[in-house]
C-alpha cells in the first residue's frame, strides 16, 4: 500500500492506494524553486519594464478611469503583492484617475469581505473601489 499526498485548497489530501493501482508518481519541482528575486522585487520589475506594450503609468496620462479586472477568492494569485504596485503605477501616470477593481467571479459566487482581505489586504479593502461581479444579475 502506497500513501498519497496532494495539495488541495490550503491544505493537503492524503490517501492510501494499493501498489498494483499504483503506476507512478509525478511530483512538481514548483516548491523547490527559488527565484533570483523577492516576489515584490519581480512584480516591481515586470511594472517598470513590461513586454510588449508601455506602461501601465503611460497608459494611464489622461484617462478618466480605469478598471482592473483581478480573479476571485478561488485563485491562488498573489494579488497582496500585485496590487498595491499596479495602483501605484497607474497613479503614477495619473493621479486623479477613477480606479475601480472588479473581481471576476465567473459563476461562482460572490467573493466575501474577509475573502477579500485575506487576497488584498485591509488597507485596499477600505480604500479603494471594488466591484464584485455577479453573473446572475441581470441589470
Amino acid at each position: 500500500m502506497s500513501q498519497i499526498s496532494f495539495p488541495y485548497g490550503k491544505s493537503v489530501q492524503t490517501t492510501d492506494l494499493p501498489d498494483d493501482r499504483l503506476r507512478g508518481v509525478l511530483r512538481s519541482r514548483m516548491h523547490a524553486y527559488h527565484p533570483a528575486e523577492s516576489e515584490e522585487a519581480l512584480v516591481a520589475q515586470a511594472l517598470a519594464q513590461p513586454v510588449g506594450t508601455p506602461r501601465l503609468r503611460d497608459m494611464a496620462v489622461g484617462k478618466r478611469k480605469v478598471v482592473i479586472i483581478a480573479s476571485d477568492h478561488t485563485r491562488p494569485v498573489p494579488s497582496k503583492i500585485i496590487m498595491p504596485q499596479m495602483l501605484a503605477e497607474i497613479r503614477a501616470g495619473n493621479p486623479d484617475a477613477e480606479i475601480t477593481i472588479l473581481i471576476a467571479t465567473g459563476c461562482h459566487r460572490g467573493t466575501t469581505r474577509d475573502e477579500l482581505v485575506g487576497k488584498f489586504g485591509e488597507e485596499i479593502v477600505a480604500h479603494e473601489r471594488i466591484y464584485i461581479h455577479d453573473c446572475t444579475d441581470e441589470s
